[in-house]
């Protein structure tokens, strides 16, 4: 375990508020653009394949180098790591909402997901190494506070934009001068750090996890809108032969004393392993939710962007006041709570097809998802609490890229059935059985939160 003395609570609390704000600008870039491509696809006369690159290209080199970005930080300082993605996503923003033409908005989009990814991953690494017992779970609730809310704002503030016939430019530049100030705040305020104090990037070890990563994110992301081409099949089929291939040369270079890119130290940690199960299968009911959600009620119920946005403010306030008031429950409650929150969101989940025509059921079951979902902040307290601080980038990074692909692979399978279903049948149908896959996947997340409360924790932890 780090025993890094924790920094003075003012100085701390500037520290977590200039990250999360960074996390949210992050967040909030993702959901923000869905609902301006109707407004980008007119004015630059984008084809259906560009416009899922302006979408999704964010997305995938996001999860693809969140391990490398985790790295960096650890390499170079996770201050500086943080401020040069901030520096890169907040310019990368502005050329994207000054871009001239359709190919231009895809590039300003695909480097920014690299900004991003640079970013990200040292919110978590700095909470883990500067926040210590309730400190910390209160960080790591407001982390994931943040998480969620910049979903929903992105898809309402999105809404509120173009409702006011701005544009969709609007949408990139209304994060820039924001972009602006937390980088002049952060240059002064957050302290100068060494990063892990070890080197090596294991340049091997990056280019096949990347290439992994890759193989099997990209067919996800744009396979359902291709109609699932063939070599989207066989790209996955060689990520699983790449991540194999990953796996020797990390052993290889651990025999040979190097610095392997993912550390076994760290998927040895008590609690890494079943928290990475948990983290796959919870946020991919979680995306599945989103994308599903905002195509019903929007398509089926015919709700603005804006009200279907609304419509998933409870399920965001839910989750974040179970992360926020988790810590503040009696010890002997805090672990068991995480089975029991799967065991809430997997029948409200059913609620949901159940009451797909909307009104306050249809709430009720989302704040019911939002309230079981909340125990993901005690996951990643708990998978992340007895990994020792040195190896806090590796952690972060690993949790991070599952949570991604969780959240990929959800939207891609869930989204695909729901679609499928929405073809040719009745309006129930869909919502009906998109339902049951979301609740068998928070079933999956419950049988494997059993292996993480079940294991012992010594009381220095």
């Amino acid at each position: 375990m780090d025993t890094k003395p924790q920094r003075g609570t003012q100085a701390s609390g500037l520290l977590l508020a200039i990250i999360l704000v960074g996390q949210f600008l992050a967040i909030l870039n993702v959901n923000i653009v869905n609902v301006a491509t109707p407004t980008i696809e007119a004015d630059l006369h984008s084809s259906g394949a560009g416009l899922q690159m302006i979408v999704a290209g964010y997305t995938i080199v996001y999860a693809v180098l969140l391990i490398t970005g985790a790295r960096v930080g650890d390499l170079f300082g996770y201050r500086n790591a943080f401020l040069w993605g901030l520096a890169a996503f907040t310019a990368t923003t502005l050329a994207a909402g000054l871009a001239p033409s359709t190919g231009w908005l895809v590039a300003f989009r695909l480097l920014q997901g690299a900004g991003a990814a640079m970013m990200m991953p040292q919110v978590l690494t700095l909470i883990q190494r500067n926040y210590q017992g309730a400190a910390r779970g209160r960080a790591i609730g407001l982390w994931s506070l943040t998480v969620s809310g910049g979903i929903v704002v992105g898809q309402a503030l999105g809404g509120i934009l173009l409702g006011f016939g701005a544009g969709w430019r609007i949408v990139f530049l209304v994060l820039v001068p924001i972009g602006a100030v937390l980088l002049a705040t952060g240059f002064k305020v957050l302290p100068a750090d060494e990063g892990g104090g070890r080197t090596g990037l294991d340049p091997w070890g990056l280019v096949t996890l990347s290439v992994a990563v890759l193989l099997f994110v990209v067919p996800l992301v744009l396979g359902r809108d291709l109609g699932w081409p063939l070599w989207g099949w066989i790209s996955m089929g060689m990520s699983v032969v790449t991540f194999g291939g990953f796996v020797r040369i990390e052993r290889w270079v651990t025999a040979r004393g190097g610095r392997p890119l993912v550390d076994a130290q760290v998927l040895r940690a008590p609690g890494m392993r079943p928290g990475l199960a948990i983290l796959l299968f919870g946020p991919a009911t979680w995306g599945a939710y989103l994308f599903t959600s905002a195509l019903h009620l929007q398509s089926e119920l015919h709700l603005s962007p804006l009200a279907s946005g609304m419509m998933l403010v409870p399920c965001a306030l839910a989750f974040g006041l179970v992360g926020l008031f988790w810590p503040r429950l009696p010890v002997q409650l805090q672990r068991p709570l995480v089975p029991f929150g799967y065991v809430v969101a997997a029948p409200a989940y059913l609620g949901l097809g159940f009451f797909a025509d909307g009104g306050v059921a249809y709430a009720i079951m989302s704040m019911l998802i939002g309230a079981g979902l909340g125990v993901q902040v005690a996951v990643t307290n708990m998978a992340t609490e007895q990994v020792d601080g040195a190896y806090a980038a590796d952690a972060s990074g690993a949790l991070l890229t599952v949570m991604q692909l969780g959240q990929v692979i959800g939207v891609a399978t869930v989204g695909t059935l729901f679609i499928t279903l929405s073809q040719g049948h009745s309006t129930v149908s869909a919502p009906l059985g998109a339902a049951f896959a979301m609740a068998g996947l928070a079933v999956l997340a419950g049988l494997s939160s059993i292996f993480l409360v079940r294991r012992r924790v010594p009381s220095s932890a």
